[in-house]
């Protein structure tokens, strides 16, 4: 005999109750709004894959067993800045691990001139045949060689080292340093620490050595080396340094807000002693060593002084940190021996015309007109006549 029952399937089941179900919402929502997320960040990815999003350069390692700041060799890049891609320029890394169209060789018997500076040389901004080395070393054809070593972010102290390797690898017949006003302070570790260069630290007894900062890429940094989105965040719009501004304005920071300074050179205005003296202190340094380890007389060395480019800005300028470094700096120079190429008063001289520019809208880097300017300023120098006079 069948026995009927009018037991429910699902009996010994929890009857689902009114209390389980915000958590199900809850984790619906969680869920429908990572898989948003995700879906608009590969969207943003394969829609930056198209548009001109910077790729970086790839800086090198810097370690005891490679000690020189450089870029991975033979590979092009694209620069960009700005969210909108104001301004975007292609770029090639040459074998040696410097931005330059062309290959250095350390057997050809022409003359050379080696040029080393920070993004001024490096130049990523500006169409490489366009560049005053470029121009002048097109110029020279088979008279002579021009070789630029130059990375942003770069101060005096690493000039140093670069004009050391280039002295070594490629014998050179002369080289022309471009200072800059943030290249002083940012010679000394208690002002920049930032990793692959070389800077001046203090010892025991007061005296400033040049010390490496070995550097390594994060995972991150290669992570976002790969992506373009990632690219857009960190190169385009600056991101690290956005955070990093919101945080202190928010006082998630530890970094103290102070007012926004005013700035001249690429660098603060603002000229405390104990910052005047520090950078005075790095320029003696400096001038001491290059002395002792480039095996090049001073007048095979020059100096190529950036400075105010128009007349309204010469006495901001002037009494200015960049303007009393600047004007230190080529003071020392010239008692030295050294030649100073005071790119101040080639500026001057042609931004009369009241046309030219000689930087770009959005940045303040020199723009071909600017490096125009530079190239026929260093070619009529007493350094560039002595290397490539002809014979």
């Amino acid at each position: 005999m069948e026995l009927r029952t009018n037991m429910p399937a699902n009996v010994g089941a929890k009857p689902a109750g009114p209390s389980d179900r915000p958590l199900k919402h809850a984790l619906f929502a969680f869920l429908s709004l990572a898989l948003s997320t995700i879906c608009c960040l590969l969207a943003a990815e394969i829609v930056l894959r198209f548009l001109p999003v910077a790729t970086g350069m790839w800086t090198m390692p810097v370690n005891a067993a490679q000690p020189i700041f450089h870029f991975t060799p033979n590979r092009d890049f694209l620069f960009s800045r700005d969210w909108n891609f104001s301004l975007v320029n292609p770029g090639h890394i040459n074998n040696d691990g410097f931005v330059n169209d062309k290959d250095y060789t350390g057997n050809d018997q022409r003359p050379l001139l080696a040029v080393v500076g920070d993004s001024y040389v490096e130049a990523a901004m500006v169409p490489n045949a366009l560049t005053f080395y470029r121009r002048l070393d097109d110029q020279l054809g088979d008279r002579g060689r021009i070789y630029s070593f130059g990375m942003s972010g770069a101060p005096l102290s690493q000039y140093l080292v670069w004009a050391q390797y280039a002295a070594q690898k490629f014998q050179p017949s002369g080289i022309a340093i471009v200072v800059v006003g943030n290249d002083y302070d940012e010679s000394l570790l208690a002002y920049d620490a930032r990793p692959g260069v070389h800077v001046y630290a203090k010892d025991a007894d007061g005296r400033l050595h040049l010390t490496r900062n070995d550097y390594a890429p994060s995972l991150m940094r290669s992570v976002v080396r790969h992506s373009a989105l990632g690219r857009y965040l960190v190169f385009n719009l600056d991101a690290v340094e956005t955070a990093k501004q919101v945080a202190a304005r928010w006082g998630l920071s530890s970094t103290a807000q102070a007012a926004e300074p005013q700035f001249a050179g690429n660098t603060a205005a603002e000229a405390s002693p104990e910052r005047v003296r520090d950078s005075q202190g790095a320029v003696l340094a400096f001038f001491d060593d290059l002395a002792k380890t480039v095996p090049l007389p001073p007048d095979r060395i020059a100096f190529v002084m950036d400075g105010a480019r128009y007349q309204s800005d010469v006495a901001f300028v002037e009494r200015s940190y960049f303007g009393i470094m600047r004007n230190y700096f080529m003071r020392e120079a010239a008692a030295r021996g050294y030649e100073v190429i005071d790119m101040q008063r080639e500026f001057l001289a042609r931004s009369r015309d009241r046309q030219s520019h000689f930087e770009y809208p959005t940045d303040g880097h020199w723009n071909p007109i600017g490096h125009e300017v530079v190239a026929q300023a260093l070619g009529a120098s007493r350094l560039y006549g002595k290397i490539f006079a002809p014979k």
